[in-house]
């Protein structure tokens, strides 16, 4: 396996949502529970899960726009949360964020030039004509003519607007790209064409992803290992093959059940969805409230992630036996 570049050990996060005007009592949101992850040089590491299970936040906190309620992420073997200033610097040149929306993502009164070059300036990279040089070459590698420097966001279509936050997440040559949900705001026909420029990408530059979506055939289509996550935990990790021919958590189960297939002699899994994730911690797994196999010892004692067969890892009491 490649080395090492990021380790997350024991991250937390909680958000205290105060009180409402009904409800007198605080609420504190557990949005990353105690998560423990690795992401290899070279690799794209998949991040799914449903809205709402902290794969965003779990972001945030590894490009450092969010300090965590307790635990460490190391980079390179150095503790991001330990970084001065200028250190800090020169980490967020390292790694970058591709952003959701390609809308609201690019500022409306700077050119697409500008916007990829803005990075170069802020960093002190380069002359002015070497920055124009780096600006037009990098415009042709994500797919766009030096006749569209000069043109302003809202004269590209969505597709075009996301090559342009693609290629100012690139211009510092980064070394990590996390990419939040990159092509969930597109149509679907131009879905594809992204995600292929991302994977032409990772091999012209050598990067390695971390690639958040909660479309699970997208992740199929990008990842090497695949990290499953519900309720700030992760519950599962594997392999790509392994999650999608033989997933071992119950939650994996139940994504993979609602996948659609253009396939009528396809064979469909046979685990129903059940009910909806309940946000409130409770004693034992947090999945027993929609899992078929919900069992005393599930109400009782909370599954720990751990290494079930050779670099499979899974948080169920009944992992490789259901």
């Amino acid at each position: 396996m490649s080395a090492l570049l990021v380790e997350i050990k024991k991250i937390n996060k909680k958000y205290n949502l105060g009180s409402g005007i009904l409800n007198s009592q605080k609420r504190i949101v557990h949005a990353v529970n105690n998560i423990d992850l690795q992401l290899y040089r070279g690799e794209t590491l998949g991040l799914v899960g449903e809205s709402g299970c902290g794969k965003s936040t779990l972001a945030r906190l590894i490009i450092r726009l969010e300090k965590p309620s307790s635990g460490h992420i190391f980079f390179q073997g150095e503790d991001i949360f330990c970084y001065n200033k200028e250190r800090l610097k020169t980490y967020r040149r390292n790694v970058q964020l591709i952003f959701q929306d390609p809308y609201s993502s690019l500022n409306p009164r700077k050119s697409a030039a500008s916007i990829i070059k803005e990075p170069l300036i802020i960093h002190h990279i380069g002359k002015s004509n070497e920055r124009e040089e780096s600006v037009l070459e990098l415009m042709a590698k994500v797919g766009l003519n030096k006749e569209q420097a000069d043109r302003y966001p809202h004269e590209f279509s969505g597709g075009q607007r996301q090559r342009i936050g693609i290629a100012r997440a690139l211009i510092l040559r980064p070394e990590l790209i996390i990419a939040d949900e990159p092509v969930s705001a597109l149509d679907v026909s131009i879905q594809a064409q992204i995600l292929n420029l991302l994977k032409d990408l990772k091999q012209d530059f050598g990067l390695t992803y971390l690639f958040i979506s909660h479309d699970l055939n997208v992740i199929r289509h990008m990842s090497d290992r695949i990290a499953v996550m519900y309720l700030g935990k992760i519950v599962e990790m594997a392999a790509n093959s392994d999650i999608y021919n033989r997933p071992l958590h119950p939650y994996t189960r139940m994504l993979l059940s609602a996948l659609p297939s253009c396939d009528p002699k396809m064979k469909r899994r046979s685990m129903v969805i059940r009910g909806e994730a309940q946000m409130e911690e409770a004693i034992g797994c947090s999945f027993q409230s929609r899992c078929p196999y919900k069992s005393v010892i599930c109400s009782d004692a909370e599954p720990l992630l751990k290494e079930i067969e050779n670099n499979r890892f899974c948080a169920c009491h009944f992992a490789g036996s259901i």
